[in-house]
């Protein structure tokens, strides 16, 4: 059974729209956490807006082994519009996005939820992501669409955290019930 990894950039008060207002230091401890999880990842479920801006930034980005992920990797896209920019391995989710993901769970390999707030609310609200993993930059930023306004209450389980050299907070959990 595929497992459904959530991976969201958040500020320290849960902002996680607009994550390059504030997740601006990368150092190494930060970038293989990254590469780590992609490297377990054979699909990946993003929103419409995430999927134009990764569309428009990752078919001539040199960032890697991220660009490289990023372009082979099937791309499933909640939205209910055709898909205006192209891009390699995309298509859009026929029917509803919590009946498909729990069809996608019954392969093999990893799916990966990525930058798509919307989409992460969603799959948390219904129990369908089977790890939250979220780097957190130690930045108060006060405004914009936060991960878990409007979010039922939920257990989370540590599974495991660590403190970047730039002060990043990387935190992993897993819902419980």
């Amino acid at each position: 059974m595929r497992k459904v990894v959530a991976f969201e950039f958040l500020s320290l008060d849960g902002v996680a729209e607009g994550p390059d207002r504030f997740f601006t230091a990368w150092d190494d401890v930060v970038d293989e956490a990254g590469a780590a999880l992609i490297a377990t990842q054979d699909a990946v479920i993003l929103g419409r807006r995430s999927y134009d801006q990764w569309a428009e930034f990752w078919p001539s980005s040199d960032i890697e082994p991220f660009a490289t992920f990023i372009n082979r990797v099937v791309k499933h896209v909640a939205t209910s519009a055709p898909l205006e920019r192209e891009c390699a391995n995309a298509s859009v989710i026929d029917g509803g996005l919590v009946d498909f993901v729990r069809d996608l769970k019954d392969g093999q390999g990893g799916v990966g939820v990525h930058a798509s707030i919307s989409v992460t609310q969603t799959l948390l609200a219904t129990s369908i992501i089977d790890e939250l993993k979220l780097a957190i930059a130690p930045v108060i930023v006060g405004s914009g669409r936060r991960l878990f306004d409007g979010l039922p209450p939920l257990q989370l389980e540590p599974i495991r955290s660590l403190t970047s050299p730039s002060g990043y907070l990387l935190v992993d959990y897993r819902p419980i019930g």
